[in-house]
């Protein structure tokens, strides 16, 4: 990215994304930290081809100028100046994996962990990064029911990390890390199984390439699934999942099958909320959403609204504005998030 007055630097954590735009002259850095909700995300593209939904841009120094647009279909995302995480997040399951592992270990009395591990998942003051798609493909591999109690698989960790460590004690290095290869536990999955989608292809998500989108719909091995089941938790997210949901099921919900294929274009993922059920749950409606256009093959003719109108387009040279929208706090730490 190159502009006439700034260049752009990027570093994340968890579900967080830092922007720092420093000045090629004199001046001070001035960050921004986004967070994406569900459909949130950037692009680079020609000013003549700009997305819908592209709520912030930078423009390049260029003629004719690029733009690297945040995009967000859904408006859960945010952006906030300034270069402070949120506080109430935990350390980072990809960056900061020892400290992320010991913060969920030492904590384990905290009332989180009453929650089924399916929830608990999605709690980001222990497990930030963690979103709907990766719980259900981690409690997939290890074949743990999701409405199991948190705190009962993850007490169990504890005897075997001091298991392990006891038998593996004169192993090398190179040989201990092969046997958590083979038989990772939770915690180890909550790094490694999201580390997979980074290192597959960078540009595994880009939404104009079809086919990197299949190889993603591919590497899925339980969510959106034909022939898995799903449940909402209490929080009106969809888990899916194979065989038996647990002893914390919510009661008087009858198992769903996924039987239709998903789509390999991502924009049919992106359905539009209609205003009533988006008051009463926006993500868990938008979700819902999803799921039933993708049982109904895209049932056509359906009435649809958009959440809100479009925001204006802000200018941003070094300065940015912050976003007021109602939708901020979705996502926000100790709750459910994608």
């Amino acid at each position: 990215f190159r502009s006439e007055a700034y260049r752009i630097s990027a570093a994340s954590r968890g579900k967080e994304l830092r922007l720092t735009l420093t000045p090629l002259g004199s001046g001070e850095p001035q960050d921004l930290v986004f967070r994406f909700g569900m459909s949130g995300s950037f692009r680079l593209c020609p000013i003549t081809q700009l997305p819908r939904h592209a709520h912030l841009r930078f423009l390049t120094r260029e003629s004719p100028p690029r733009a690297l647009c945040f995009v967000d279909a859904r408006r859960f995302g945010s952006w906030r100046l300034g270069d402070a995480w949120q506080p109430d997040r935990g350390p980072c399951v990809l960056s900061e994996y020892q400290a992320f592992r010991e913060n969920v270990l030492k904590n384990l009395e905290d009332k989180a962990f009453d929650k089924p591990i399916c929830e608990a998942l999605l709690n980001q003051k222990f497990f930030n990064g963690i979103g709907n798609y990766l719980r259900a493909e981690i409690l997939y591999r290890l074949k743990i029911p999701p409405f199991e109690k948190a705190r009962t698989v993850l007490e169990a960790l504890n005897d075997t990390e001091q298991a392990r460590r006891k038998k593996n004690s004169s192993l090398t290095l190179s040989k201990k890390l092969k046997l958590m290869q083979e038989n990772p536990d939770l915690l180890e999955l909550c790094h490694t199984v999201p580390m997979e989608v980074i290192s597959a292809e960078k540009k595994l998500f880009d939404p104009d390439n079809s086919d990197n989108y299949a190889a993603f719909k591919n590497w899925l091995q339980c969510y959106l699934v034909p022939g898995m089941s799903s449940l909402r938790d209490r929080n009106g997210r969809t888990i899916w999942f194979q065989g038996e949901p647990g002893p914390m099921a919510p009661k008087g919900q009858v198992s769903r099958k996924k039987r239709t294929q998903l789509k390999a274009d991502p924009e049919a993922l992106i359905p539009k909320v209609t205003l009533r059920a988006s008051k009463q749950h926006p993500k868990a409606a938008a979700e819902e959403e999803v799921a039933d256009r993708l049982r109904k093959g895209h049932a056509r003719g359906r009435k649809k609204a958009t959440i809100a109108p479009s925001l204006p387009e802000p200018e941003v040279p070094l300065k940015a504005r912050r976003s007021h929208r109602k939708t901020a706090g979705r996502g926000e730490a100790g709750s459910p998030c994608d």
